[in-house]
């Protein structure tokens, strides 16, 4: 194993006890073994994926969009110590059928979901099979780094999966404007042109506005419905509707504004979706698609663009946490007056 000879034995580390409660403990840093990093942390994203973890508590420590700096090296490896990257969540295993046709986020022999299954980036140092880890341009700060992750690379792969049934999109509703309905948005802008009419829906004025300042022409569901919203802005419908709000209220108003041959991709998980099959499937030849996170190799093709579209990009983080402060963290993110909140290390 190779390294740098400043890692330490121990490490401090939160631990998620339940109740909306984080505490402090130690626990051993990491060895790395074949074929494995150590990642020093520098930041973590808070993700709405968290809700579990934070209020029914975990063994694991959490954090799934974490970046950081290869400190140790298995035997094996590729990867210099020093390099500047990201952790792609799912530790797929490049041999089964979907991984072989590039399909990693739907790995049938899956080894990890790093801040689930295995600690993640809220400790200090966490290790990672090298296969997940991507390295990036040093300039890119580590904290702004993270938006590879769930802001680019959840967003642009919803985008992409609806232009796999809709070649001639001119109209996008976003479902909710959490970081993953502006990660949305955002993608949609870059992938489709910022020129691209994007509605995004919410009750949380705050996010609404902060959609507003990224070019989306926001509905606050408190004072209208999207109807109304398509009306007064021209428009009598759109072509595709990205939900992230995991909500059934949600989906089908998505729905009933949706045009002929028009695309509902499904990204936030939670309630159900419930189909009159000939009004809403057959009869307009609507596609109903699911997105889960995206593909390892769509990094690369992302990390052109952030580099390219980092001022608009980093608008998306609002708030950021020392590693102390990620109980605060935590409370204000599901408050709900907040973009992306990331903990800095």
């Amino acid at each position: 194993m190779s390294s740098i000879t400043n890692v330490p034995q121990k490490m401090a580390i939160p631990l998620f006890i339940g109740n909306g409660k984080i505490s402090y403990g130690e626990s051993p840093v990491p060895v790395p073994g074949e074929g494995q990093l150590l990642i020093q942390v520098k930041a973590n994203a808070l993700c709405g994926s968290d809700r579990s973890q934070f209020y029914d508590g975990t063994t694991t420590t959490p954090g799934h969009e974490a970046s950081g700096i290869v400190v140790a090296a298995g035997q094996g490896t590729k990867t210099a110590i020093g390099t500047p990257g990201v952790v792609f969540l799912m530790d797929f295993c490049g041999e089964c059928r979907s991984c072989k046709q590039g399909f990693t986020n739907q790995c049938s022999s899956k080894r990890a979901d790093y801040g689930f299954s295995h600690s993640g980036g809220y400790g200090p140092y966490m290790v990672v099979n090298e296969n997940v880890f991507f390295a990036i341009d040093p300039s890119i700060p580590l904290t702004e780094a993270t938006i590879l992750l769930d802001i680019m690379g959840t967003g642009g792969h919803a985008v992409k999966r609806a232009q796999l049934v809709h070649k001639d999109i001119q109209s996008v509703l976003v479902v909710g404007a959490g970081p993953i309905g502006l990660g949305v948005l955002a993608m949609a802008k870059i992938l489709l042109g910022f020129n691209m009419p994007v509605f995004i829906m919410d009750f949380v004025q705050y996010r609404l506005d902060l959609a507003q300042k990224m070019g989306a022409i926001p509905v606050n569901l408190a004072n209208r419905s999207i109807k109304q919203a398509l009306e007064e802005a021209g428009y009598r419908d759109v072509d595709v509707a990205i939900d992230t709000s995991g909500k059934t209220a949600g989906r089908h108003a998505a729905l009933e504004v949706l045009g002929q041959r028009g695309v509902l991709v499904c990204v936030g998980h939670g309630q159900e979706l419930n189909l009159k099959v000939s009004s809403d499937l057959i009869a307009p030849e609507h596609s109903v698609l699911g997105s889960e996170y995206f593909q390892y190799h769509e990094i690369a093709e992302n990390h052109p663009l952030l580099l390219s579209h980092m001022a608009y990009l980093q608008q998306i983080i609002t708030h950021r946490f020392g590693v102390d402060k990620i109980q605060e963290a935590y409370e204000l993110f599901f408050q709900g007056d907040t973009g992306k909140v990331v903990v800095e290390q």
